[in-house]
């Protein structure tokens, strides 16, 4: 069994908000249920990630 597109896409959110937050990623990992999916292994209930407003850095213009 391997995991889907999908689900390696979810542990890269639950890794982002983990670190963005400072946060443990056990219980995160511990609340995903999976299924199996035609690709591989499904996460029903994927993470979303929160950032807010104060935390976005627009990029700087380089070269003008």
């Amino acid at each position: 069994m391997q995991l889907s597109d999908q689900a390696i896409g979810a542990i890269m959110m639950a890794l982002q908000e983990s670190l963005m937050h400072q946060s443990d990623i056990v219980p995160v990992f511990q609340g995903f249920e999976l299924e199996d999916g035609d690709d591989g292994l499904v996460v029903k209930n994927p993470p979303t990630v929160h950032v807010a407003a104060e935390e976005i850095t627009p990029p700087e213009i380089t070269g003008v």
